[in-house]
Order: structure tokens, then sequence, then C-alpha cells
């Protein structure tokens, strides 16, 4: 018991230092950016979204570097499913999320592509170095092509991505890079601490590092997300909310999954079968479950927030149960495949022909209009 206290607290205590060493980051970064004359829009699109996948980033490539390769990929797993069912149906929970923005629904398709591109990869049992390059690629031309097509937009666009605070002093080279290095300190050391923390809890619980990575690792590094779209949605600004759950998404594959596989070199970064044929699949539907909740209406109701929670909860419970009551898992499954998931269908498909009935009465409502005014102009 008390190895497991040690590794429970190695645990925490990267979760904290890993959050406090990310708003450093953001804070000594975006500082920098504003000095530099970057434009606050690029720094809102690059510099505050990279920030937020910080942790992620430190925690796979610090695993890869330990040879803890499967916790690098189920960070990156377990975090994208974590921001759609959690972040995003929290959000909602708070405020429904009103989706207006053409970013988050340019990057939800890609978004899908991304995550069906990296099951594809994975699906081989590695993430070669190869595949890692064309993801860094893939990053660099959609990150240039979001900054070049945003300035495109009607006026209010901007309005979607963060707000930079350039209250500083024209002096404040030192005070940014302080807070830029010490950040990445931080940074550093939790996650070192975290994957420790990590390896040996899966160790001492007699769990695969796929578990804990799924789960305790991919919700830690995964804090910022979510705190960012909570103050996001009370502050009622849902398109910045949704935008973090999108943008990070995409960067820790992009990113995050593509640095890790860089740095594992010829090796490659190995994927168990259980992320092939269970978790990567996952992944990709609850990517797919959003094009049709911004369907609805244009905006997430707090029923699909409660919805998306809660298929987290059972996410959480199937992943528990082989260790615990190793009997039931296969019912439990059985009652998610014939139960809960057709019920789920059922309601995304009654609300999104709710949704195309009430486009159609709109638009013959609008044809009826102009008839009517071209009639009484005649």
């Amino acid at each position: 018991m008390p190895n497991f206290i040690i590794s429970a607290l190695e645990v925490l205590t990267g979760i904290g230092l890993l959050f406090g060493g990310g708003e450093l980051f953001v804070k000594g970064s975006v500082e920098l950016a504003l000095i530099l004359g970057i434009p606050e829009l690029v720094i809102g699109l690059t510099v505050v979204s990279l920030g937020t996948s910080a942790p992620e980033l430190f925690v796979s490539v610090s695993s890869v570097l330990k040879g803890s390769e499967v916790l690098a990929v189920s960070n990156v797993v377990g975090s994208n499913i974590f921001n759609v069912l959690v972040v995003l149906g929290g959000s909602a929970l708070v405020l429904p999320l009103k989706v207006e923005s053409r970013l988050v629904r340019r990057d939800v398709p890609i978004l899908i592509a991304v995550s069906a591109a990296v099951w594809g990869m994975a699906s081989a049992g590695k993430v070669t170095w190869q595949s890692g390059i064309a993801l860094l690629i893939a990053l660099a031309i959609n990150t240039v092509w979001e900054i070049r097509t945003v300035r495109e937009e009607p006026e209010g666009i901007e309005e979607a991505e963060p707000q930079i605070n350039n209250s500083f002093s024209s002096n404040s080279w030192l005070k940014s890079l302080s807070f830029l290095f010490v950040g990445i300190g931080l940074l550093t050391i939790g996650s070192n601490l975290l994957v420790n923390g990590a390896s040996s809890a899966a160790t001492l619980l007699g769990v695969s590092e796929a578990v804990v990575g799924l789960t305790i690792v991919s919700a830690g590094t995964s804090m910022p997300e979510l705190i960012t779209s909570l103050v996001a949605a009370l502050k009622g600004r849902t398109d910045l909310a949704i935008g973090n759950v999108v943008g990070s998404s995409l960067l820790n594959q992009l990113l995050v999954l593509g640095s890790a596989a860089v740095v594992a070199g010829r090796s490659g970064l190995l994927v168990e079968n259980v992320l092939i044929y269970r978790d990567l699949p996952l992944m990709v539907l609850t990517t797919l479950a959003c094009m049709p909740i911004f369907w609805t209406n244009g905006r997430i109701s707090r029923q699909e927030g409660a919805i998306l929670i809660t298929l987290y909860f059972f996410y959480l419970i199937d992943q528990v149960l082989p260790k615990t009551i190793p009997t039931w898992q296969n019912e439990f499954r059985l009652i998610i495949l014939c139960v809960v998931l057709p019920i789920v269908l059922v309601f995304i498909a009654c609300q999104t022909i709710q949704f195309w009935n009430k486009s159609r009465l709109q638009k013959k409502s609008m044809h009826q209009t102009i008839e009517n005014n071209l009639d009484s102009d005649k």
C-alpha cells in the first residue's frame, strides 16, 4: 500500500505541475509573441492552442523516452475521447453551446478525417516515424490554411478565438522568457512524475499501461482543456468552448502523436491490439457523433451534454470491470451494444430529422415570403 500511495502522489503532483507549467508556458509564449509583433489572431490560433496541448505533448514524448510507448499512444486516444465526451458535454451542461463559428464547422470534418487516418496508421500495430512526419506536415498545412482563411471571413469570426491580453511593458523580454522557461521546466518535471507514477500504478494494480493512459493520464493532461472550456461557457463564449475541444483534439493527433512517433525513431510507436480494436474505433465514433450534434439546431443542448458525460462513465466502467468484476464484463458490453447504443443513435437521428424538417420549413417560408413580395410589387 505505501508504494501505491507514492505512485498516486506522483500522479497528482505531476498533474498539478503540468497544469501550472502549461499556464506559465502560455503566458510567456503569448507575451513574447506580442513583443515580436505577431498578430493576436495568429497567437490565438497557434500559441494558445499549443499551450493547452502542452501537457499531452510532454507526457507522450517523456513516455517514449522512458520506453513506455503504449502510454504515449493511449494518452492521445484517451485525451480525445475525454475532450469530446467530458469537456464538450460538461460545457454544454453549464450553458447550451451555440455553434456559429465557421472554424468549428470546417475543423470537425478535418478532425474526423484525421482520426480515421490515425486509426488506419495504427492498425498495423505501430505508428512509424514516417507517419509521424506526415502528421506534422498536415499540422503545418492546416495551421497555415486556418490563419489565411480566417481573415477572409466576415467581421466577428475572430470572436471564436481566445482573447489575448496585450497589457505588457515593452521591456518585458526577461519576464516573458522567465515564464516560458519556468513553464517548460514544470512541464518536464510534471510529465516525468506523471509517467513514473502511472507506470508504477499500472504495475501495482495489475492493469496495462494502456488502461492507465486511457483513464488517469488522459484525464489529468486534459484538465487545461476542461477548465478553459468551462470558463468560456460560463462567460457565454460558446464558440471558444467548442473550438477549444476540436482544436485540442486535432493537435493531440497531429502534433502530440506525430512528435512522439518521430522521437520513437525507427522502432515506431507500439500500439496494443486493444487500442486498435476498441479504443481507436471509439475515438472515431465519438468524433463522428459531433457532426449530427452540431447539425441539431446549430447548438449542443444540455440533454446532449448529459448523454456525452454518461457515455464517458460507461466507458470508464468498461475499463474497470475486467479487474473488479470480470464475470460481468460481457453482460455489461451486451447491454451497451443492445440498449444504450441504439437509444443514443435514435436520439441523434430524431434530433437530426427535426433539424432538417425545421430547415425545410424555414426555406419554404422564406420562398413564400419572396413570392408574396413579388406579387405585391406587381
